[in-house]
């Protein structure tokens, strides 16, 4: 029997200060059943950290939105195409391999990587010579606390605010809050 991706929904009024994006968006989010929520709350997060891009690269028109996800190995966790159809933004979020990047890297003008867990930095230090040659690619660690405290904003049906001052996303619904500072490594 195959297993089916869990639908979540969420309403997340953005506002990013450093960057004058102010926006409502409404996301719906596959978990494939072999994610978990701290890799999904990651996305949702990484897609927050670049909205502000749908204005600044694109003037307005484009669709910031999420991949196929797991199921899909080429196409990117979140993605920022504009309406010519060229993919202005490739993010990626774990720990993923040289090549697919290199590959991410010669069709889209940017790839981001959201580097996360207790594993993140064993990663970085395996693969940071063989990404040094990727001039379109940025890699920024989130810390393994943080990551794993949004699992618990995890909900079917999300209702968040965002608000990026100072280079901190601060993602919060009705029950608490959680507070990122992405550290880049690339």
């Amino acid at each position: 029997m195959v297993l089916k991706s869990t639908v979540f929904k969420a309403e997340v009024q953005l506002a990013d200060i450093d960057h004058g994006c102010y926006t409502d968006l409404s996301l719906t989010l596959a978990r494939h059943p072999s994610e978990t929520d701290e890799r999904m709350m990651v996305r949702l997060a990484a897609l927050a950290l670049n909205a502000h891009q749908v204005q600044d690269l694109c003037g307005g028109d484009a669709r910031i939105g999420f991949g196929a996800g797991l199921s899909s190995p080429d196409e990117p966790d979140v993605q920022l195409v504009d309406f010519t159809g060229r993919t202005r933004l490739w993010i990626e979020v774990g720990q993923p391999d040289d090549k697919p990047l290199a590959k991410a890297c010669s069709k889209a003008d940017a790839v981001i990587v959201y580097a996360y867990g207790p594993a993140a930095d064993v990663w970085w230090r395996g693969i940071e010579g063989k990404l040094a040659r990727l001039d379109r690619l940025s890699v920024w660690r989130l810390p393994a606390a943080d990551a794993q405290a949004l699992a618990g904003l995890a909900e079917r049906g999300m209702a968040l605010q965002a608000t990026i001052q100072e280079s901190v996303l601060t993602l919060s619904n009705a029950d608490g809050s959680v507070s990122i500072e992405p550290l880049r490594w690339k």
